[in-house]
Order: structure tokens, then C-alpha cells, then sequence
């Protein structure tokens, strides 16, 4: 399984997003957008969004922070994580 991570350096949402992650002893792979427009083009092709932080599990976009917050909220987080065998 792998959770894929788009930020920016200065993106609170982007720690917090972090953090609940961590806080549920998960991996991810951050990909900083900051400096690199083709990263962040890579980003907008996938999730079709411009905000950061974009999350992916196994390769699907589940949205930025407050998406992720509110799946973990409802127990659809641990869902899906268990899906994809975490």
C-alpha cells in the first residue's frame, strides 16, 4: 500500500495532515510541490485540484486535509486503509 502525499512548506494543513497520519503509525511519501511546477502540474492532473495538501491511497485521491479529517472522523479512514491492507 502506498499513500501519496503532494504539500508545500508552508501548508499548516498539509502538518496536520501529516501529523494524522503519523498519529496512525502510517507511511507516506510527501511530494513537495513548492519549487517544482511540474510536480505541482502532476499533482493538478491527478486529483484535479489546486489546493495542497492532495492525499492518494494506492493511487486514488481521497482530497486534501479536511476530506481526509472527516473519513477519519466516520471510521472510513480505518476502512479504507484495511481495504488496501494496511
Amino acid at each position: 500500500m502506498v499513500i501519496e502525499m503532494f504539500t508545500r512548506t508552508t501548508c499548516p494543513y498539509c502538518v496536520m495532515a501529516k501529523s494524522l497520519l503519523r498519529s496512525k503509525g502510517l507511511a507516506f511519501k510527501e511530494i513537495e510541490i513548492t519549487n517544482d511546477i511540474e510536480l505541482k502540474n502532476e499533482m493538478m492532473r491527478r486529483s484535479l485540484r489546486r489546493t495542497v495538501p492532495q492525499i492518494f491511497i494506492n493511487g486514488a485521491p481521497i482530497g486534501g486535509y479536511d476530506e481526509m479529517a472527516a473519513l477519519d472522523a466516520c471510521g472510513r479512514l480505518d476502512e479504507m486503509l484495511e481495504a488496501v491492507g494496511v
